[in-house]
């Protein structure tokens, strides 16, 4: 972790449609002044972690670093909402580099998806029926079928959504892993998953698709009824958030791990 830019003059707001999201961005604005995302040093986020996502995506290509504040629901990736100091607050702030994972999923029809994930993909179910899922790590086979509701790779930022709720394991920023989870296993049913190298590539095998459709999903791109799916984190793309001094996302993500 270091502190962001000791000068920030050109901020540019984007809020959510949330009403109250809406209001703080106009006080803001008006308060702070506004330059284009295109031309800002820092882009304020106003909202819940979806809308962080969001922008982390819409930024992907420039890098811009995101901070948000939170004017939504849930606020785990984003800091507490204040009209003061944020000039002071942002040339103070800690940053958390990420790197998303790069998805390319194949359909029924042969034709390959390409989507980048910040939080994680997931592969779900369609039917009524579990899904089989065939797990090859690094072009190895490592399990030869997993009956499942599905399963998932997240990065470590992303390990505190999704994979946590699917009992996955919270992973520190800088641990160099990734979880490979998975959700409601039937068989094997003691499998709890794996944590595997940033550097790993993950295949999954979709094994009696036309009777046990699969969906795959990177974050909120969605490709319906895939045969199989490769995963791997790319190293080339990389984004930045800014939090708080004293409130860095790993230290939430170590918080996270002794809540109650």
């Amino acid at each position: 972790m270091s502190t962001s830019h000791p000068l920030v003059t050109r901020i540019a707001f984007a809020a959510s449609d949330r009403p109250e999201a809406q209001e703080a961005r106009d006080q803001l604005a008006a308060r702070y002044g506004e330059a284009g995302e295109d031309a800002a040093q820092v882009i304020v986020a106003l909202g819940g972690d979806g809308f962080m996502l969001e922008m982390l995506h819409r930024h992907m290509a420039s890098g811009t670093p995101i901070y948000g504040m939170n004017r939504g629901s849930v606020g785990f990736l984003m800091n507490e909402y204040s009209e003061d100091g944020l000039l002071e607050r942002i040339s103070a702030a800690e940053r958390a580099d990420i790197h998303p994972l790069r998805m390319v999923a194949v359909d029924i029809h042969g034709e390959a998806h390409l989507a980048l994930a910040i939080n994680e993909v997931s592969l779900l179910r369609q039917t009524r029926q579990t899904a089989k899922l065939r797990i090859s790590i690094d072009g190895k086979v490592r399990l030869n079928e997993l009956s499942c509701d599905g399963a998932l790779v997240a990065t470590p930022a992303g390990s505190t959504a999704y994979n946590l709720s699917a009992h996955g394991p919270i992973i520190p920023l800088d641990a160099k892993v990734l979880a490979l989870t998975p959700i409601s296993a039937f068989r094997p049913r003691r499998w709890r998953g794996a944590l595997l190298a940033h550097t790993a590539r993950v295949t999954f095998e979709i094994l009696e698709g036309d009777k046990r459709s699969v969906s795959a999903v990177a974050d909120n791109f969605e490709v319906r009824d895939v045969v199989e799916v490769q995963i791997a984190e790319d190293r080339d793309v990389s984004m930045t958030m800014l939090f708080d001094a004293g409130r860095s996302l790993e230290e939430r993500m170590l918080a996270e791990q002794f809540s109650v």
